[in-house]
């Protein structure tokens, strides 16, 4: 019993320095990110009036921007910590399956892995946004496209040779389900044998993590209400709740390590004989916008676990990335210089 209340209160501390030392080593790190890529559409627009024709708001057109979301995010967030990502996905023979591959191939980024597929639609997220002069944009409405059908099984045998071939000469391989088709368990059980004890592989999974039990998988990165629903539970401020979630996924997957991100309640780290680290959130708990906090959390994570961290000091790692992307508008980055910056600053703090 002194033994099991030793684990569970194990200290969160690491050293900050050996943290930065690891985030130097991202630079060149190969990483396969393989899964469903979301083209995240934004148009801006300045309220030019109200409509007569029913009470909505006319927009006059100012811009609009498309950016990688969902796996696409969390491989852009790869490349911008240092990686060489190698992206493994398919999209739509649409505009914007266009827009994606063009946007990685303009960043000298592998697109060799991204597969059109005739017939199939890219999901797609366009959010409208709108406001005054020199005031900020306020989202207002929000269209989703998503495919109407599976992927075709012939474009599902590609890309699991292609997962395969990319993977021989990768440090680390992260999968990212959000549930349109691309990612499985099956293709990555089929493409990652043999590389499961030489590499982390690690898994973002909205609805169905569980089934990745046979995978190989060696952690994974579910954010709290995902955990909830893989349970049935409601946790909340009810830390016992957690942890009887937490362990109950530790243990049916078989993982060296379960990261639970919680919004402003920050980190919880399970491990192994009952070990559970809680790591408050990084920076201020007031974030400006949390989409695509999670795509950052697993790049971050995974590439610390490439550069040799232990489960610990990567989770905090992946704290600090999110904490600063999470101040970012829309669905954004964080560099290897802005990390480095943030541990080194908190390095300072914790020295004075």
């Amino acid at each position: 019993m002194k033994r099991l209340l030793a684990a569970e209160k194990q200290s969160a501390a690491v050293d900050l320095l050996e943290l930065a030392g690891f985030v130097e080593e991202f630079f060149g790190k190969r990483v396969v990110l393989f899964g469903d890529f979301v083209a995240d559409e934004f148009q801006y627009g300045d309220i030019a009036r109200v409509s007569r024709e029913a009470p909505v708001l006319i927009l006059r057109h100012r811009q609009t921007e498309v950016v990688p979301g969902g796996g696409g995010n969390a491989a852009n967030n790869l490349a911008a910590l240092g990686a060489r990502v190698l992206p493994v996905t398919a999209v739509g023979d649409d505009a914007a399956g266009d827009a994606l591959a063009s946007y990685f191939r303009a960043r000298r980024i592998d697109a060799t892995g991204i597969l059109r597929v005739k017939g199939w639609t890219t999901p797609t997220k366009t959010r409208f946004l709108a406001g005054f002069a020199h005031t900020v944009s306020q989202q207002v409405l929000r269209m989703d496209r998503e495919p109407a059908g599976a992927l075709p099984e012939s474009a599902r045998k590609k890309l699991r040779t292609v997962l395969a071939a990319k993977l021989r000469k990768a440090d680390a391989l992260a999968v990212s389900d959000y549930g349109f088709g691309v990612a499985s368990p099956e293709a990555v059980r089929f493409s990652a044998r043999g590389k499961r004890k030489a590499m982390p592989l690690t898994l973002d999974s909205r609805f169905r993590l569980h089934e990745y039990a046979k995978a190989g998988v060696t952690s994974a990165t579910p954010n709290e209400p995902e955990l909830e629903a893989l349970h049935h539970a409601s946790i909340g401020k009810n830390v016992a709740e957690l942890k009887r979630c937490g362990a109950a996924t530790l243990k049916v997957m078989k993982l060296n390590a379960l990261l639970v991100t919680r919004g402003r309640d920050g980190m919880a780290l399970f491990e192994g004989r009952g070990r559970v680290a809680h790591i408050p959130v990084h920076g201020s708990d007031q974030a400006v916008d949390v989409t695509g906090a999670g795509d950052t959390v697993l790049a971050a994570y995974t590439l610390a676990l490439a550069c040799g961290a232990n489960p610990l000091e990567a989770a905090h790692i992946a704290n600090i990335a999110g904490g600063l992307v999470v101040m970012k508008r829309g669905t954004a980055t964080v560099s290897r210089e802005e990390l480095l910056d943030a541990i080194r600053q908190d390095a300072a703090g914790a020295a004075s």
